[in-house]
């Protein structure tokens, strides 16, 4: 987690584990937890071919300009556009055992590691994914139950640090492997704050199936940190309330201690029924 200075900020390397008792054995699905969107977009290959989900302008763009268009548009290039062959190699075993290797330092502290947006993976490479997975991180993986039986407590019984969420049908043949669809995370597509807010209100009061997670996709540019600040410290965790909220620029506007914090409005109200 990074500081408003781009460096590590050890406040909270460990704040699962510095939660009030009483926190440790509401579910997961009923706290507030910060994330990282498009976390492994710094291992971007620039030889990895545009997302089909991008917009026709941005295809063209790119078709026209080719790698000097990537470059400059390295940073958005690297939603979801994975070259498997290579960054399985290199960037995510890296990324992933940096994670694995922060763990072991951090008995305490939980991930979740959601993989979606599989363009043009083969079988092959999902079953090399799924085997480094098991390699690097092994005994931390949890296997899947149902969302309400995993609190922190619940984890650290069992020393599970990690849960991946893999939006693909191959998650319904590996134990340790999350359906996506434990985790809804609903997309604005819009760039406006105002109606992202909008957006996300309505999701939080539609509110997520039970028995899942729960994604608020905080993604705009760095100039909407202000307004979003404002709204993420407007709720509240708990059974019907925010659960993960994830954003691109995790170090502006003090985004990480804002989610965090809202755990602490837990012991004043009784919204964290299980």
């Amino acid at each position: 987690m990074a500081s408003s200075h781009g460096r590590c900020d050890l406040r909270f390397a460990d704040w699962m584990a510095s939660l009030p008792q009483t926190m440790h054995s509401i579910p997961l699905t009923n706290l507030a937890i910060p994330g990282s969107h498009d976390s492994f977009s710094f291992y971007i290959d620039e030889s990895s071919p545009v997302g089909p989900e991008q917009p026709e302008t941005v295809q063209n763009f790119v078709s026209v300009f080719g790698t000097v268009a990537k470059k400059l548009m390295r940073k958005w290039l690297a939603t979801q556009t994975m070259n498997f062959t290579s960054q399985l190699e290199s960037g995510v075993r890296e990324g992933l055992e940096q994670i694995s290797t922060y763990l072991s330092s951090h008995a305490r502290e939980v991930v979740f590691l959601d993989f979606n947006h599989f363009y043009g993976v083969q079988n092959l490479h999902h079953e090399k994914l799924v085997t480094m997975l098991r390699d690097i991180f092994g005994d931390k993986l949890c296997p899947v139950v149902f969302a309400q039986e995993v609190s922190l407590q619940y984890l650290w019984e069992k020393e599970y640090q990690v849960l991946v969420f893999y939006h693909h049908p191959m998650a319904l043949e590996v134990p340790f492997l999350w359906p996506g669809q434990m985790m809804p995370s609903p997309w604005a597509n819009t760039t406006d704050p105002e109606k992202l807010v909008q957006f996300l209100q309505a999701s939080v009061s539609d509110r997520r199936r039970k028995g899942s997670f729960f994604v608020s996709q905080v993604v705009l540019t760095p100039k909407a940190s202000t307004v979003m600040k404002g709204w993420i410290r407007s709720q509240r965790p708990g059974e019907d309330g925010i659960n993960i909220i994830t954003a691109d620029f995790v170090e502006l506007g003090e985004f990480i201690s804002a989610v965090i914090t809202l755990n602490y409005h837990l012991d004043d109200e009784d919204d964290y029924a299980t």
